[in-house]
């Protein structure tokens, strides 16, 4: 039997838990409130304020330091190849020093320290930054600029795990349309285990989300950087953070977005179906890009529970494959899921140089 350790920040939480082989024995995590964050000014400052929530967890329910694994959310250090890699300094280094700031650079640092503790290797696993897109997406219409993948890997590339196995295949033995539906939404094409195109999630392109614009109309985007009314930092806000569902009914809140679009009430319906509508649009986008070749469209993520949601997704996109929803974000699984095919030897465990 495998004890793995699992840790996991988000933006204004820690969750962690203990795994035996794939059986998780103990789960906890806390909300960090804004009074307390605040005081902070940049995510490495966090260190330590979340290092000590996560041992004095351990510590309160007299869990002792003895793993066969630390594994921790994969950052936003530079573009890798999905899999499990093993945290050394070298990673330690380029998640403190990463251009893109959040949370999650702190799960691979965090796993690194504890693991030495514990004697035990460190991991992470299909970081948000897996980029194994083909050729032909990386070439957008700029010369000088090159497409960029920030996407929901880890749930994504765990479903289609799950999947596979659900009908006797491999995950490199297929091909799905995963479409993550959380505060962004990322829609990928998986061609036999790789990621060969996916939209960026956290900043860029797709779909509008609950929190994040989307692509959105470029000469409109250029007017407003230099009409002089927004600093770069509140455009930025726009796209991340105060855009999609937000910027038109000032709520993240997809569970009442969706109870109210349901019973038909305005402005609710129409906003959320609009969201929907560029959702599956961008799963015609990869369709196309596994040249109709799929298996499954899989949705995924906490919107996913919602049956208005999945109802409406399912009667845009089902002529195209069959649609199987596994509802959830599933990270904690997933991470203890990797860490335990590394321990016995069912996954390659990575290097990063």
């Amino acid at each position: 039997m495998k004890r793995i350790f699992v840790i996991n920040p988000g933006s204004t939480s820690t969750k962690t838990a203990v795994f035996e082989d794939d059986k998780a024995v103990w789960m906890s995590g806390g909300h960090h409130p804004a009074s307390e964050t605040a005081a902070f000014h940049n995510i490495n400052e966090q260190y330590e304020y979340r290092k000590e929530f996560i041992l004095n967890g351990l510590k309160k329910s007299g869990i002792p330091l003895k793993f066969d694994a630390v594994i921790g959310r994969g950052g936003l250090t530079k573009p890798l190849q999905g899999g499990v890699y093993t945290v050394n300094e070298k990673m330690v280094y380029d998640l403190q020093h990463a251009k893109d700031q959040h949370a999650c650079n702190l799960g691979a640092i965090i796993a690194y320290e504890i693991a030495h503790e514990c004697g035990c290797p460190a991991f992470m696993a299909d970081p948000g930054v897996v980029d194994e897109l083909q050729p032909l997406a990386r070439i957008t219409g700029l010369s000088f600029m090159k497409k960029r993948t920030i996407f929901h890997a880890l749930n994504s590339k765990a479903v289609s795990r799950k999947y596979a196995k659900s009908i006797g295949r491999k995950y490199e033995d297929i091909n799905v349309i995963v479409v993550h539906l959380g505060g962004g939404i990322s829609v990928g094409a998986h061609c036999k285990g790789k990621v060969i195109d996916v939209n960026n999630a956290l900043n860029g392109d797709g779909p509008f989300s609950p929190e994040r614009s989307g692509t959105l109309p470029m000469n409109q985007l250029v007017d407003l950087c230099f009409s002089g009314k927004y600093s770069q930092k509140q455009i930025m806000k726009m796209i991340t953070g105060q855009g999609g569902i937000v910027a038109h009914l000032g709520t993240n809140d997809m569970i009442t977005v969706s109870r109210e679009a349901e019973e038909g009430n305005e402005p609710y319906r129409t906003v959320l179906d609009a969201m929907l509508y560029s959702v599956a649009k961008q799963v015609g986008a990869m369709y196309v890009a596994l040249d109709g070749q799929v298996d499954a469209i899989i949705y995924t993520g906490g919107i996913s529970h919602s049956k208005y949601c999945i109802d409406t997704l399912t009667r845009r996109t089902s002529y195209m494959a069959p649609v199987v929803v596994m509802p959830g974000e599933g990270e904690m699984e997933s991470l203890a899921f990797n860490a335990l095919g590394a321990l016995n030897g069912e996954l390659e465990i990575k290097e990063y140089v």
